[in-house]
């Protein structure tokens, strides 16, 4: 059974998993847009640091985040003189981190989606008036939904999965910093093995329902463009 711990761990990390999936997609958009559309030579450094977090050991960005944020950091001494403190071992301190980690699970997705949108339907929506800015609302979103679907789902499980970033930014705090992952940690330090594998065992079925919703959305964005191939091919 789950004590009052376990499930405190739990709330707090889907309560950061959905606030940092909020975060990323509100950046991620414009982020994934300009990749996706730019000729700019800065394209290629943009998108290395955009995917920085996919090669990168957690412990060592979390180090790194550690070092930049902690009072005496260049964002921390930032941080303390806006009077917000400092974010090492805070919730909001997680929130960062993993923003900056789950970064690329989240632009990726809606970069892809957005580079096969054919310039045609934007052209078109021109043609009708529509300005730039009604144009992406009305043509560019829409048309990646599959994209939107993918990265939110991705940046929702890969925040819930993290531990290297999440215990060397936040520690081990009960009710602050504690998440799932680091509380496996600490059942399995505990030779406590029941809570762990019970743990362990929500966070299986959590990732198996992750990546069925992602394949599904993958297979059924394929068997329309099949559909829409045939179609094509018949007229």
């Amino acid at each position: 059974m789950l004590d009052s711990s376990d499930l405190s761990a739990i709330w707090l990390t889907i309560k950061l998993a959905f606030l940092v999936t909020l975060i990323l997609l509100v950046i991620g958009t414009p982020v994934a847009w300009w990749l996706a559309r730019t000729s700019s030579r800065l394209r290629g450094v943009v998108a290395a640091v955009v995917a920085l977090p996919l090669v990168l050991p957690p412990t060592v960005l979390g180090f790194y985040l550690l070092v930049a944020f902690g009072p005496q950091g260049t964002l921390g001494q930032l941080t303390q003189t806006l009077g917000l403190g400092t974010l090492p071992f805070t919730f909001w301190g997680l929130v960062v981190a993993s923003v900056i980690y789950s970064l690329p699970f989240v632009v990726q997705p809606l970069q892809n989606a957005m580079e096969s949108i054919q310039e045609e339907s934007l052209e078109a929506a021109a043609t009708l008036g529509a300005s730039p800015l009604d144009r992406f609302f009305t043509v560019v979103i829409p048309l990646s939904k599959v994209g939107y679907i993918t990265a939110t789902v991705l940046g929702f499980a890969h925040t819930i999965g993290e531990f290297g970033v999440v215990l060397m930014i936040g520690g081990n705090i009960p009710g602050e910093t504690q998440l799932i992952s680091v509380k496996i940690y600490e059942h399995v330090e505990a030779l406590n093995y029941a809570q762990a594998h019970t743990l362990s065992l929500v966070m299986l079925l959590f990732s198996f329902v992750v990546l069925l919703l992602v394949y599904s959305q993958m297979n059924g964005k394929q068997m329309n463009r099949k559909l829409s191939s045939r179609n094509k091919g018949a007229l």
